[in-house]
């Protein structure tokens, strides 16, 4: 089926972002399964970290070059992904399934007259033929997938496909300078909270959820993220009661996260919640109702009172790593 599976490696502010080494991983296994090989295209400035995704089995990564393309361009990013596709014959594209490429891999689509698999979370070749995974139902069922154009678009949720490097692999970095731009939209500026880790990408995530009582409690689940190096999570009601930024909701009508280890603190599990995590390596839970729903998807669960038990966990924490 594949003449070249392409693998677009998103950029944020210079430098790539993890979810593009998995890309490259993905695109890579894909190749490989299809006989056939891969490719990588990166649209930014000056990629400060570009070395990092060439080990990951890419025959070769296109990086194309100007100031004017530092941030998001939907036109402008749709027109290169579009016209490069084109002129490599790519039959498959992957793209991760973060903000952008949820806006991009869609407008690719449409250009190509290609069959869109979002968000999956699994990839196989079924006789000549790519079969995704992806959940359906808030994460209750899994559903098989299959595009039936020349071309197919892939988008793969984050955390979920390791990137796992190639012996010996080293691929070819080619820059091109990019001119006659279609800059009709824009980002301008990105606005963040210094120091705060993306839940979206991070390995691991403490949410905290209604059990904290209120924002001035949420220093527990900040403490307890930060000894473990991980991100701040919140459930969605924490997040309606003006107690933490929507950035950090974590559900279904939130972000979809699968980190390593994800740790639900005053959380009790309602299904909207479970569909955005329930996809972790490892669930621990925290909560004093032992009949809470959260429950009933966790590797570990502790019933008790987070008051009690979380200042003990950092602690226990703290006396390990020194």
């Amino acid at each position: 089926m594949a003449n070249i599976v392409l693998a677009f490696l998103e950029q944020r502010e210079g430098k790539l972002k993890k979810s593009a080494l998995e890309v490259a991983s993905t695109a890579a296994k894909l190749a490989k399964d299809f006989s056939t090989t891969a490719e990588g295209i990166v649209i930014g400035d000056k990629i400060d970290n570009l070395q990092d995704a060439t080990k990951f089995g890419l025959t070769k990564i296109t990086h194309f070059n100007h100031a004017e393309l530092l941030n998001y361009s939907s036109t402008a990013y749709t027109d290169l992904v579009e016209n490069f596709a084109k002129e490599v014959s790519a039959s498959i594209i992957v793209f991760s399934n973060t903000a952008l490429g949820k806006d991009l891999a869609p407008r690719v689509s449409v250009r190509l007259s290609a069959g869109t698999l979002m968000d999956c979370t699994a990839l196989k070749n079924d006789s000549g033929t790519l079969i995704a995974t992806r959940p359906l139902y808030a994460g209750k069922a899994l559903m098989d997938i299959k595009s039936n154009t020349e071309v197919t678009v892939v988008t793969i949720r984050p955390n979920v496909f390791k990137a796992e490097s190639f012996d010996g692999s080293q691929s070819e970095v080619v820059t091109i300078s990019a001119d006659s731009l279609n800059l009709k939209t824009k980002v301008i500026e990105f606005k963040k909270a210094e120091g705060k880790m993306d839940v979206a990408e991070a390995d691991i995530i403490v949410s905290g959820g209604r059990g904290l009582k209120g924002p001035e409690n949420f220093h527990l689940i900040e403490e307890l993220a930060e000894v473990l190096g991980g991100a701040v999570g919140a459930s969605r009601a924490a997040v309606d009661a003006g107690w933490r930024p929507h950035r950090e909701q974590v559900g279904q009508t939130g972000k979809t996260v699968s980190p390593s280890l994800y740790i639900a603190v005053g959380i009790s599990g309602a299904i909207q919640h479970l569909a955005g995590m329930s996809s972790s390596k490892y669930i621990v839970a925290i909560n004093k109702d032992k009949e809470a729903p959260i429950f009933s998807v966790t590797d570990y669960g502790i019933a008790g009172d987070l008051f009690e038990v979380v200042p003990k966990l950092i602690e226990e924490i703290k006396k390990l790593k020194s």
